[in-house]
Parts: C-alpha cells; sequence; structure tokens
C-alpha cells in the first residue's frame, strides 16, 4: 500500500455525542462550522468551531424518516444530504439543506426533492464530480448513482452512473450488513473518483470524463486490507485518509493503482486509542493552510465493533492534524 512510514497523527476531541449515537457523515461549512448526519438517530446537527477553544454546543437543526446518510456542499452553504431506510423497505431520498444567510436558531431550510428508483437499496457516501452534478453510493445495490440536479437544486433526476464488481457487498459473509462500496471522493484535476469498499476490503478508482461526468474506462486496484469507510484526499501530495471503522485506524494511502496485500500505513489509532474508536469519515478544514494538514473525522463509539467487553464509548468529532 505504502512503503513510507508516516508520522503519527495528532486528535483532539472538539465535541463529544452521548453514547449509541452513530455519527456518519459530514461537511465543512464555509463558515468552517460543521454539518453531521446521525445514521441510528435519523437527524442532522450543526457544530459551531471555537477558534478559541471553548467547548462547543451541538444544535440538532432536524430530523428525518430514514437513516441519515452522506452529506455533500453543492454550492458555497448550499448543501444535498442523502437519506435511506437502510433495512426495511430501503426508499431512498435526496433533501436540499440552504444555509444561506441563517444564523443558529432560525428555521432550518430544508426540502425533500427526489425519491430515488426502486432499485436504490441503501445510500451512503457522496460528492460532487460536476456543478450540480454529483454521485452517490449506493453500498447493498452495489452501484453509484449520478443525480443530475436543476441549476437551483430544487430538484433532480437519478440514474446509475457505474456498477461494478468491486462495489458488491458480501451478504454470506461473516458480517452480512457490512456495506460494499462505501465512501466517495472527487479528485477534480487529475479527474478520478476514488471509492471505498467496505466487505470486499478494497479501496478502488475509476477515472471521469471531465466533458460528460461519464465514467472513462473500468474501475482500477489501488490498495486492499482495509474496511475503508469515508475518506478525505489530497490530490496535491497523492494521498488519501480513509477511516477504516471496525478497524479503528486512519490510513493514509498513495493514490497510484497498487499490489495487493501491501502493509497498511495507519497514522492514527495504531497503537489503538478510545479516542478513535469506530471512525466513520473525514472532511478536510476550509480555513487557510488546513486542507492537507487539518481534518475532521467522525466516530460511532464502537457501535459497529465494541470494546473487548462488549461496551461502547461517547462518539467524537476529532480534529486531526497530519
Amino acid at each position: 500500500m505504502n512503503s513510507e512510514v508516516a508520522l503519527q497523527a495528532k486528535l483532539a476531541t472538539v465535541v463529544k455525542f452521548p453514547v449509541n449515537y452513530f455519527l456518519e457523515n459530514l461537511a465543512v461549512c464555509s463558515s468552517s462550522s460543521l454539518l453531521v448526519t446521525v445514521l441510528n438517530h435519523r437527524e442532522l446537527w450543526y457544530i459551531p468551531l471555537s477558534n478559541s477553544g471553548e467547548r462547543v454546543e451541538p444544535l440538532l437543526l432536524c430530523s428525518f424518516d430514514q437513516n441519515a446518510m452522506g452529506i455533500v456542499e453543492i454550492e458555497p452553504d448550499l448543501f444535498i444530504v442523502c437519506t435511506s431506510n437502510l433495512w426495511t423497505d430501503h426508499k431512498s431520498f435526496l433533501h436540499r439543506l440552504d444555509l444561506r444567510g441563517w444564523t443558529p436558531g432560525e428555521p432550518t431550510n430544508i426540502k425533500t426533492i427526489l425519491e430515488f428508483p426502486e432499485r436504490a437499496l441503501g445510500l451512503n457516501g457522496a460528492c460532487l464530480i460536476a456543478p450540480n452534478t454529483i454521485v452517490v453510493a449506493d453500498s447493498f445495490a452495489g452501484l453509484i448513482w449520478r443525480v443530475d440536479l436543476a441549476s437551483d437544486g430544487t430538484e433532480g433526476t437519478a440514474r446509475v452512473w457505474l456498477q461494478h464488481k468491486s462495489m458488491s457487498s458480501v451478504p454470506d459473509g461473516p458480517a452480512p450488513e457490512q456495506p460494499g462500496i462505501n465512501g466517495l471522493a472527487y479528485a477534480a484535476k487529475s479527474h478520478y473518483l476514488y471509492y471505498t469498499s467496505t466487505a470486499q476490503q478494497l479501496f478502488m478508482r475509476v477515472r471521469v470524463d471531465p466533458l460528460t461526468g461519464a465514467p472513462a474506462g473500468e474501475p482500477e486496484f489501488i490498495a486492499d486490507g482495509m474496511m475503508g469507510d469515508d475518506l478525505c484526499v489530497d490530490e496535491d501530495a497523492g494521498v488519501a485518509y480513509i477511516a477504516t471503522h471496525r478497524q479503528n485506524t486512519i490510513d493514509r494511502v498513495i493514490l497510484q493503482p497498487g499490489e495487493r496485500r501491501c502493509p497498511r500505513n495507519s497514522v492514527a489509532g495504531d497503537p489503538f486509542t478510545e479516542e478513535l474508536l469506530g471512525p466513520t469519515t473525514g472532511r478536510w478544514g476550509r480555513l487557510p493552510g488546513q486542507h492537507g494538514k487539518v481534518a475532521f473525522f467522525l466516530t460511532d463509539g464502537g457501535i459497529k465493533a465494541p470494546m473487548p467487553d462488549g461496551s461502547l464509548r461517547e462518539p467524537r468529532v476529532l480534529r486531526i492534524e497530519f
């Protein structure tokens, strides 16, 4: 995976949530505050960041009728939130959240803009690949959806963008609830879409046609051996930082096709720390100089992989310096 040895990252807890809150995905606002989806409580939270280091208090923005999953910013302070009934009827939706001009305490401007076709089984990570065009991982259908949005984001259409064997879940495996394709990240300079496939322990990429937004070629293998969830990419440095969720680490991976079963390069969580129990996703900070250096990661506190005695810990929002 990576022959170099990276220094261990520096972890700092921003805020803790109650035990049994599955912190799933996040976006960093233009103000550098955070939006966090909570999968099992079907909620979206706002977390103001304090430059003075004072303790911050999360603010509940809204609740959904389905599990709250991926969130992506389509233009400054305008977001799309993905929701799915993961374990029942699999109904899946997109919601438009408009925080332009919003201040904490005001009503939240959010509306449902799209219901996915019946083929959708479980939306997960999402990212922007072109203006008004997002892609969404479907962890249990084993594919990627493309959604083309209206210019104001008030409506959209969904169609299958790509399906590949590397994206499939493993329903007959030792832990069948594990997702297939999970996290997505787009490298806009090189036009590659990167994705993790948790159940198959794969990290892959596929080139994107910059003119049409369509896949340009077959997916390529980069690395394996880690149960990757969501990730953040530093295209300038040529690396990704991947939350391994059940393996309790953040792994640094070079963004080039690799060889199978190379040693993992864990830059956080090895040796194990309860502070990083169940990392699910990461996003770069937006202040000057933070991209590639400072990111925010979430944990689930051990919901998917508890402590050896079966206990859970408080899930966290972490500030991580690489």
